[in-house]
């Protein structure tokens, strides 16, 4: 077996367990808040409301915005905001980051290619 074919599989086999651990691991993510949340909530207590949810006290978190993609179809880790598609989500997310990975590599070989040349 050829260098280039080994190497193929390699990347196959690495694609195949990414997208595997992507559609059953991220059922298994906690829905608390992280590290970073849970500091920009110190000082405040959050309060549910009719409305939804406010903040009673002073902290960061009190400034915060959402992000201009926050009612986009992946939003929050899952499909349409559906917490049952979670798994699809995090392939997607995978599929996503080996085409920007593939396409930025294949530039860069092109390029160092003709550099060479």
């Amino acid at each position: 077996m050829n260098d280039r074919k080994r190497l193929a599989l390699f990347f196959a086999g690495f694609a195949v367990v990414a997208l595997i651990l992507a559609g059953v691991v991220s059922y298994f993510a906690s829905s608390d808040p992280d590290g970073l949340d849970a500091a920009t909530l110190k000082g405040c207590e959050v309060v549910r409301a009719e409305t939804g949810e406010r903040l009673d006290g002073s902290c960061i978190a009190q400034s915060a915005e959402d992000h201009r993609l926050a009612a986009g179809p992946f939003a929050d880790y899952a499909v349409g905001g559906d917490d049952r598609f979670t798994g699809i989500a995090g392939i997607v997310g995978v599929l996503a980051t080996l085409a920007v990975a593939y396409g930025l590599f294949g530039l860069l070989r092109r390029r160092s290619k003709a550099e060479s040349s």
